[in-house]
């Protein structure tokens, strides 16, 4: 991202693949689980929606937590970085 310049070029990138949009969008409601997302999300598939969500937690806008309660399950938040980018998130969905 260094050679960027315009600002807003970085969080578009953040934000851009084919399901970071929706699943960002889906984790600015709260805690997420995978399978939630598979059916929440129409056409994902268990493989792209791991790339997606792998990607979000490698530039610091989700986490992934394991829930060690029975049943085991994995959650997915957003980080307070992501929390940041919601008003801009949500600006963007306005003007598209």
């Amino acid at each position: 991202m260094d050679n960027e310049t315009c600002p807003a070029q970085g969080l578009l990138k953040l934000l851009s693949g084919k399901w970071r949009p929706e699943v960002f969008r889906l984790a600015s409601d709260g805690p997420l689980r995978f399978s939630s997302l598979l059916r929440k999300i129409d056409g994902a598939n268990k493989q792209s929606l791991s790339v997606a969500l792998k990607e979000l937690e490698e530039v610091g806008l989700i986490n992934k937590r394991v829930i060690k309660y029975k049943p085991l399950h994995i959650e997915y938040n957003l980080t307070e970085k992501g929390y940041s980018l919601i008003p801009v998130f949500k600006q963007l969905e306005t003007v598209g």
